[in-house]
């Protein structure tokens, strides 16, 4: 146990160091970029209908509308008008961080494992264990099991103590899930994959877990209440922009994790002493292109 958390945290701090490279901080800007077009598409032609059929779906529940006439007469009937928006925007959040972790899957991942690769793990084999299309099911898979969850858990988020602890949790489980597999797609075979995922359970999962309360840190910025919708457009770029850098670091965890644990059991299988790793590199060092190899001359 206390060797896992020595590699959760080295592969933690390389992973915040990789965060400052310039072809991270490039590569998120696409997902950013299709992320707030689709957004802003979306609003543009179907911000109307859906706040208009939250408020008649709203105005149908008697327990709400009860609730909202009882505001209204303690001085509270500004709520009315913009709770049906607010319900919109609560709804229309988990759907973001959803697209987002999928683009960042898609566009930057494999990117970011070959990053690592280079850098790291130069002799590592890769015996192509799961391909694209592969890591793309796996994900829509598990993103739909996600959701699911998160659909049957919201009577419970009304719970005070439960809203911090089952969102997180199911972010986790699907971070643990989606990075876990992406990491390992290229270099580790099938058989690999499994055996890792299964023997560094606890581990991933505790990486899940904090990736997942990282998730949900953007959600903060839309405490603002009512004031959320006068910044609604700026507010969806943020968060847009916050869950890229956090899924974009849930990578490189992952993948630094994963890919020591794989190097650590194939030197094992071989019966070669494990290989001490160099110290961790600075950020100057990192900032460095990467060495272009010599091509000898015809």
């Amino acid at each position: 146990m206390v060797n896992s958390m020595s590699r959760i945290g080295d592969a933690f701090w390389r992973a915040a160091a990789y965060c400052l490279h310039p072809r991270v901080m490039l590569l998120s800007l696409l997902p950013l970029v299709l992320m707030a077009g689709l957004a802003f598409g979306l609003g543009y032609f179907f911000w109307e209908s859906a706040v208009d059929g939250v408020r008649a779906t709203l105005g149908n529940w008697r327990l709400v509308e009860s609730l909202l006439g009882w505001l209204d007469h303690m001085g509270g009937s500004g709520l009315r008008s913009v709770l049906a928006p607010l319900v919109v925007l609560a709804l229309a959040l988990p759907v973001i961080v959803v697209l987002s972790l999928l683009l960042v899957a898609l566009l930057m991942t494999p990117s970011l494992v070959k990053l690592v690769a280079q850098r790291r793990f130069t002799q590592i084999e890769r015996k192509q264990g799961g391909s694209w299309w592969r890591s793309l099911g796996w994900s829509l898979w598990h993103v739909s099991l996600a959701l699911l969850a998160l659909l049957i858990s919201m009577p419970f988020w009304l719970i005070p103590p439960l809203v911090l602890i089952v969102p997180p949790l199911i972010w986790g489980w699907l971070g643990y899930k989606v990075f876990s597999f992406d990491a390992l797609a290229e270099h580790a075979s099938v058989a690999e994959r499994r055996q890792l995922m299964r023997q560094h359970r606890l581990p991933l999962m505790m990486l899940g877990l904090v990736t997942g309360y990282l998730g949900a840190a953007p959600a903060a910025i839309w405490a603002f209440g009512v004031m959320a919708l006068a910044l609604a457009p700026f507010l969806i770029i943020a968060s847009i922009w916050l869950y890229t850098l956090v899924f974009a670091f849930s990578t490189l965890w992952f993948t630094h994790y994963a890919l020591t644990a794989l190097q650590e059991m194939r030197e094992l299988r071989a019966g070669k002493p494990t290989v001490v790793e160099p110290e961790l590199p600075t950020v100057d060092e990192l900032l460095q292109p990467a060495p272009v190899p010599l091509i000898p001359p015809l």
